[in-house]
């Protein structure tokens, strides 16, 4: 197994490497006045200071439900100002509730926004970011939903009609009643506007940005590609029809998706947008055939949004009940999909059961050790067997020190006379890094991870360990990761470099003096380099790394108690 992680590592810091020369910059200052969300169609100009002034001023509907608070504005119907009751910003007992959307003017404005559009030079005047809207109620609620109307002035009364349900779906009904002489074609629009780049991870194995799955198909475009490819085509970075599906801006732990009517065909697009205080984003969907409604007649659509955490078992529960294609696509599960989702569903379960999830870590590492016993077996008996073969081989090399190609030839054949295959043990080992992948994906990604504990120090499996080697775990009210993110070394690492090194003793050392001294200082190389990785991914390796020794401990003595026996046959 020590050969599988330290290739599985070796890959992964690649990745951190790699990707921390991709981290986009981080975003300009926003000035005083940031721009209102633009017809769906295309993104318009900055609004003058004082609309932006009256859009935090403007009348307000309360949202109310158990999973989220917030408000929506009545200038433009603008769903822009939700916080999630759940979840907050840290591990703090007063740490803020984390806020997911938020007004025009604010900081980072995020905001899901619905209307109408109409062909050009139609005339008909339609709502638009100035429209303030009339509510039927004061507060949206699970069991209250709430009607927003604006009459037009000309025989047109467009309605929408808003539900919450009590996690982080809303529905959206859209309706349109023609009471002028002449018929109107319409087509009602839906879209998120992100009006600035938030920062990411910065990790390849991540996905942060713009994504959907369309027409069956997953499409992702980070910031910078949606960037990109938007300057080629007027702000357009992606666009494509499609019968259901869904779309929208994923953060690593949130989600802002917009889902039409799954039996109606509709464009999707991703749209970079060029404002005064920096880059904005788009998603938006409008219907392939606009409506054309009758004097006399009315029409509606329908929609649902989602805002909120990215649980899994909410999202899995959300595409059963609304027929949502791959909605659990949300969470990336990454390229071992089939081995991160179950290995998932085994932790949560072991979690029920147990109430810590480092605990159902263990328990899990236990069943994946038996799950791979026979591979593991077959590895480790090979290196004890090479190990016993140690002194011969030696001797060998002392004998044909001059003569490598007799050397060689004299140790194929050591080996064919003990029956030891030197290859045999790599296989098994190798099987198991899809494993190790799918735990570290399960571990960074999911939000069921996010500031879950452990015991005593560790708070949150989904962070690094909190202590330090180098200000005396705390005792010296000095942060050393100042000076370099690499002067972090907490005591779980620290206790899995021991464990790597007890494992590494274990095993028989490589015939090559530079790879034997190479693989001496890996315990000490990865110690460092696994102290900035999830604490529960390192009480993982440590636990396994246990365990892997005492298994191999009983082999190698059972390999060396039947060593006479071997030698006899």
């Amino acid at each position: 197994m020590f050969l599988a992680i330290g290739i599985s590592i070796a890959i992964l810091i690649g990745f951190q490497l790699i990707s921390a020369r991709v981290v986009p910059p981080p975003p300009p200052e926003p000035l005083a006045e940031t721009a209102a969300l633009p017809a769906a169609t295309a993104p318009a100009p900055a609004p003058p200071a004082e609309a932006a002034a009256a859009a935090r001023a403007a009348p307000r509907l309360t949202i109310d439900a158990p999973s989220v608070t917030g408000s929506i504005s009545l200038l433009g119907a603008r769903l822009d100002d939700l916080v999630l009751r759940d979840y907050r910003e840290t591990t703090a007992a007063d740490s803020p509730r984390v806020r997911l959307l938020a007004p025009a003017g604010s900081a980072e404005p995020y905001a899901v926004q619905f209307g109408w559009s109409a062909a050009p030079g139609s005339g008909v005047k339609l709502p638009d970011n100035d429209t303030l809207w009339t509510a039927s109620a004061t507060a949206l609620t699970p069991q209250s939903p709430v009607t927003l109307s604006w009459n037009n002035g000309a025989g047109l009364t467009f309605e929408i009609v808003l539900g919450i349900d009590a996690h982080y779906m809303f529905s959206v009904e859209r309706r349109v009643r023609n009471a002028s002489g002449a018929a109107v074609t319409l087509s009602p629009w839906t879209r998120i506007r992100r009006d600035y780049t938030p920062t990411t991870a910065g990790y390849y194995i991540l996905h942060e940005g713009l994504l959907g799955v369309l027409d069956g198909r997953l499409k992702e475009l980070t910031y910078a590609n949606a960037k990109s490819e938007g300057a080629k085509n007027a702000g357009l970075a992606f666009s494509a029809a499609s019968t259901g599906g869904w779309a929208g801006i994923t953060d690593k732990y949130w989600l802002v998706a917009l889902i039409p009517d799954q039996k109606q065909a509709e464009t999707a697009s991703f749209r970079s947008v060029k404002l005064p205080t920096g880059d904005g984003y788009q998603v938006d969907f409008i219907p392939e055939t606009a409506a054309t409604i009758a004097p006399g007649a009315d029409t509606s659509s329908r929609a649902r949004v989602f805002a909120g955490a990215k649980e899994v078992h909410l999202l899995d529960r959300y595409e059963r009940e609304y027929a949502i294609p791959h909605f659990d696509k949300a969470v990336d599960f990454g390229w071992f999909y089939f081995l991160t989702k179950p290995i998932f569903y085994a932790l949560d379960w072991l979690y029920r059961l147990t109430g810590n999830f480092g605990v159902a870590i263990l328990i899990f590492t236990v069943f994946a050790k038996g799950l791979f016993f026979p591979l593991a077996n077959k590895s480790y008996k090979s290196m004890s067997k090479m190990r016993l073969l140690g002194p011969k081989m030696q001797a060998l090399r002392e004998r044909f020190k001059d003569d490598p190609a007799r050397q060689q030839q004299e140790m194929m054949a050591l080996y064919k006379a003990e029956g030891v295959n030197p290859a045999s043990g790599c296989l098994p080992m190798l099987i198991q890094v899809p494993v190790f992948f799918s735990l570290y994906k399960v571990i960074f990604v999911t939000i069921e991870m996010r500031q879950a504990p452990f015991f005593g120090w560790i708070h949150d499996l989904s962070a690094q360990d909190p202590t330090n080697l180098f200000n005396l775990f705390g005792l010296v009210p000095f942060d050393p990761t100042v000076l370099s993110p690499f002067l972090h070394l907490g005591l779980w690492p620290l206790v899995m470099g021991v464990s790597m090194f007890l494992q590494q003793r274990l095993n028989p050392a490589p015939p090559d003096p530079v790879q034997a001294r190479m693989f001496q200082f890996m315990p000490l190389i990865f110690t460092f380099m696994l102290a900035r990785f999830p604490a529960g991914l390192v009480i993982y390796w440590t636990w396994n790394n246990l365990l892997s020794i005492a298994q191999q401990w009983l082999i190698m003595r059972n390999t060396r108690l039947g060593q006479p026996r071997m030698a006899r046959t």
